[in-house]
């Protein structure tokens, strides 16, 4: 076993701290990665402070790591050392169920194993996450990052970024299509920069008329304040796919009156509570809501390679580790444009 540094907590009360974890030896087929960057995404905090329950400590949390690889194992093919690699909220999984084999790995049968606050399919040792110097990965859950990439940048494409762009994906986002984006954070502003890259129509719905700039530059088409009712009566039945990217409570039958018929709208934001809906706001009009996670292996390489031909990444702010629990309390008060990245040298140092 290696000895490695990271930042994490200890129990959920506490603030995230220095700690030591321990990481595998690289075995046959594992890929040993030199951590680079590391993205804070909000389900870091939900994790960390046991809002989801069942959180196993202590915990180091990250699941949007980028790196280079250090060491790779005597069976590894796809990958040598050098290479810049990413790896996303998945470590493993069964491999042998229906649709591991059909390559949506999120959806394992068996349950599969999470980056960090979960363990490995032995269903007993811990995993670490990415707010940390290092990872080994077995090379069959690990991502090639695109050389043109920005690193950095790229990190967030781990879970925002496949977050966003399954649903695009399964739902037909097409060139000519109009879809909305409701909410322009972390992942709103990544579904606006991947829906505008396929050629759709972008419309963003925000409670914040301080963010039509930002939703322009992104390369939305239209801005809509949802305060009031007048986008509502303006867009009533213009939308063919709406991706709903809010986590706090909202009027989703309001939102369905914005799609036209047979028209989709996919929930990637998930609320504390129970989702209340009319089942005339979908009835009238033949409409439906679906829910969408993150992707599988194939699938998140697939986004990985758009991003990299449409020059895709996300807008981050890069901070040392030592900022991690200030940055925590930012995201809580959305502060942040749009993503928090942490520069993984400032643990080294």
């Amino acid at each position: 076993m290696q000895q490695i540094q990271a930042w994490g907590v200890p129990a959920a009360s506490k603030p995230l701290g220095p700690m030591t974890i321990e990481r595998r030896e690289p075995k046959p087929r594992d890929v040993e990665i030199e951590i680079l960057y590391c993205g804070v995404c909000h389900s870091d905090i939900h994790q960390a402070r046991a809002e989801w329950g069942g959180g196993i400590f202590p915990m180091v949390p990250g699941h949007e790591i980028v790196g280079r690889v250090a060491r790779v194992g005597a069976e590894v093919s796809r990958f040598r050392a050098g290479d810049l690699v990413g790896v996303g909220c998945l470590v493993d999984s069964c491999r042998v169920c229906a649709p591991c084999k059909d390559g949506l790995e999120q959806f394992c049968l068996t349950g599969w194993s999470g980056t960090y606050n979960s363990t490995e399919m032995d269903r007993r040792t811990p995993t670490y996450g990415g707010y940390s110097t290092r990872i080994v990965v077995d090379e069959a859950f690990t991502l090639r990052i695109p050389e043109g990439l920005d690193p950095a940048g790229a990190a967030p494409l781990l879970c925002a970024g496949i977050t966003t762009y399954s649903p695009l994906r399964q739902f037909d986002c097409k060139k000519g299509g109009r879809v909305g984006v409701v909410g322009l954070g972390g992942l709103g502003h990544m579904a606006v920069k991947l829906a505008a890259s396929m050629g759709a129509e972008v419309t963003v719905l925000s409670s914040s008329e301080a963010k039509e700039a930002d939703a322009r530059r992104l390369g939305a088409h239209d801005f809509a304040v949802t305060k009031g009712g007048a986008a509502f009566e303006r867009l009533a039945g213009k939308l063919d796919l709406i991706i709903d990217t809010v986590s706090a409570p909202h009027d989703y039958d309001a939102y369905l009156g914005l799609l036209r018929p047979r028209g989709t709208m996919a929930l990637v934001g998930a609320p504390p509570t129970t989702i209340q809906l009319s089942p005339f706001s979908l009835i009238m009009g033949g409409k439906r809501v679906a829910g969408s996670l993150i992707g599988g292996l194939p699938e998140t390489q697939e986004m990985l390679d758009h991003c990299a031909k449409h020059g895709i990444v996300s807008d981050i702010e890069l901070i040392p580790i030592q900022k991690i629990n200030e940055a925590y309390e930012r995201v809580l008060k959305s502060d942040v444009r749009y993503r928090f990245v942490i520069d993984i040298a400032s643990l080294r140092s």
